[in-house]
């Protein structure tokens, strides 16, 4: 047999894990004058948008959500899901604007839980949330050929794509996990809440991203308190 077969290769196309920062999400969440400014089909989109970055679920499930799935006891409102790919439950404990838009989206439907459009729709409209909210930082695309990285950009206009250009329905998903983690929450807890495995490999990526976020804002607080400067008014006793 000839080993003409070493010739071959499979490209491996490494695309990064596109997340928001909390202070984006925070940005969505409760920025009322850029939700103004959007047009009412948007609006519902980032609400849905919002609650899957805050819950963490894949959006089939998403989808598939209905008013059985949200239950009140002990002064808190939940989330009981099902996976339906790894057939695992979960019951989230919801924040006070989750709830709200969940009562503000529900109010023309009588079961389902949000207003879900098809995966290429809702996709699409992200990223016109995410370009008008000035998102639009490059984010480098590259892919392995004869072990060289080269990099990708975009087959119509040969630009490099942005941020808005690649965030899409599993920012939502990401988003949840890789805030938890950089909020400080343990991640045998974040795992119960996204349903991955101990040793899931994707998992995995997530705590890489968040701590690389961690560094960064502890390195932004370090090199304030490296400045020789007087002008930060730091407490000169500290009372216990």
């Amino acid at each position: 047999m000839g080993q003409f077969h070493k010739q071959f290769f499979i490209p491996k196309e490494e695309i990064p894990i596109v997340a928001l920062m909390p202070e984006q999400l925070l940005f969505l969440i409760h920025d009322k004058e850029f939700e103004k400014s959007l047009p009412p089909a948007l609006q519902r989109t980032k609400d849905v948008f919002v609650f899957g970055c805050t819950v963490g679920l894949r959006y089939s499930d998403l989808s598939s959500l209905t008013t059985g799935n949200i239950e009140h006891q002990a002064g808190g409102w939940y989330l009981k899901v099902n996976s339906q790919k790894t057939n695992t439950h979960t019951s989230i404990l919801l924040p006070q604007y989750a709830v709200e838009i969940i009562k503000k989206n529900t109010k023309s439907r009588k079961k389902q839980l949000l207003p879900i459009l098809s995966k290429f729709n809702f996709n699409k409209q992200l990223k016109m949330i995410a370009e008008k909210a000035a998102w639009t930082h490059i984010i480098a695309r590259t892919r392995q050929k004869r072990g060289k990285a080269c990099a990708q950009v975009k087959e119509s206009s040969q630009e490099q794509y942005r941020f808005c250009d690649i965030i899409s329905s599993h920012t939502m998903r990401r988003t949840a996990i890789t805030t938890l983690l950089s909020l400080g929450m343990p991640e045998l807890l974040v795992r119960k809440v996204s349903g991955h495995a101990p040793n899931s490999k994707e998992f995995f990526k997530y705590v890489a991203l968040s701590q690389q976020y961690l560094d960064n804002e502890t390195n932004r607080a370090y090199n304030i308190l490296s400045q020789n400067n007087n002008s930060h008014n730091l407490p000169a006793k500290i009372t216990v």
